[in-house]
């Protein structure tokens, strides 16, 4: 993960009401070690932080200028410290505008990973930790909180150079901090929804599942693919990157890899071909599944407690929200 160019600033913002205070820095960080650790860790740190949303720019205009200097900076018409600290000086009229009692240190970092080139911008705050002096001695000092972030933003700059009818260019943490809180930061941003990662998420999920029903699979091969699914969409989640549908599809099945890819397609799910992959949205997606004496019965783990109820003592299962053509069924039958 090379590191372009970073920069830190500080908003000074005291919950007793006072104007915020900017610090500025007058220099980009130099390039370091402890530079490129920071920046690893917080990327590694959005990465892992679930619940986030996916958007694009706001066309430029007074009460979203991120994107244009952002675009003169690119085209070089300034440099990436005169970006971070017009952008920081808005962030921090934002800050007061809409009284908001949360400063930190805003973050400004332009990265490559692969071919592909970021921008991270997060608000950090601070925390204590002990540490031991060379004497032995406790000692109490203040760190960058990278384990709590609770605003943050990163675009994709190659896409968003490339591909500028994208809506998922942009990702955003979207937090517990409240809604006001969020808000704020996207406007900072100016970034509005684009695609819904939850939703494409369920989307996938469902038209993974029809797959595996339309394909008959045996029990062992629906588990290896659901497996190997989650598996793969848990590890693109990890390094920040979307599910890609035909990559995926390769991966379900090397001697078939355009089966899973093309059913999606003639299914019309509605999926484009990346998708930003939900982490809580995977990590509740599990089949269940058994075959005995002509009873097939297969379901997501999600399921269980809400719609099918489990009874460990007498080893039964109790269905809720059945099927409507099963039910038909089962009438015609009694």
């Amino acid at each position: 993960m090379p590191v372009l160019h970073s920069a830190i600033h500080k908003i000074d913002k005291k919950p007793d009401g006072s104007p915020a205070a900017l610090h500025v820095s007058d220099t980009e960080l130099v390039e370091s070690q402890a530079r490129d650790d920071l920046m690893s860790q917080l990327n590694e740190s959005y990465n892992a932080t679930a619940g986030k949303g996916w958007g694009f720019f706001h066309s430029e205009s007074g009460a979203h200028p991120l994107s244009g200097w952002l675009n003169k900076y690119l085209t070089g018409s300034s440099d990436f410290l005169e970006f971070s600290t017009v952008a920081v000086e808005h962030l921090t009229r934002l800050m007061e505008e809409s009284n908001l009692t949360t400063g930190g240190h805003a973050l400004f970092c332009q990265y490559q990973q692969g071919l592909t080139e970021y921008l991270v911008i997060a608000l950090v705050q601070e925390t204590e930790a002990v540490t031991v002096t060379e004497e032995l001695v406790l000692m109490t000092v203040n760190r960058l909180d990278l384990d709590h972030i609770r605003l943050a933003a990163r675009i994709n700059i190659s896409e968003w150079q490339n591909n500028r009818q994208s809506k998922q260019y942009i990702s955003y943490l979207k937090g517990k901090q409240g809604r006001r809180l969020n808000d704020y930061f996207r406007d900072f941003i100016g970034c509005q929804e684009g695609i819904d990662g939850p939703s494409e998420t369920r989307t996938l999920l469902k038209a993974f599942s029809d797959f595996v029903e339309s394909e008959d699979l045996g029990n062992e091969s629906a588990r290896e693919k659901t497996t190997n699914l989650v598996n793969y969409s848990l590890a693109q989640a990890k390094i920040g990157e979307p599910i890609t549908l035909d990559e995926l599809s390769e991966l379900l099945d090397e001697n078939r890899p355009e089966a899973f890819y093309d059913f999606i397609r003639n299914k019309d799910y509605g999926l484009p071909p990346e998708i930003p992959a939900d982490k809580r949205t995977l990590n509740q997606f599990r089949r269940f599944t058994g075959r005995t004496d002509g009873l097939s019965i297969s379901f997501e783990a999600h399921l269980l407690g809400s719609k099918i109820k489990f009874d460990k003592e007498a080893g039964t299962l109790v269905l809720r929200s059945l099927p409507t053509k099963l039910i038909d069924q089962l009438k015609r039958a009694s």
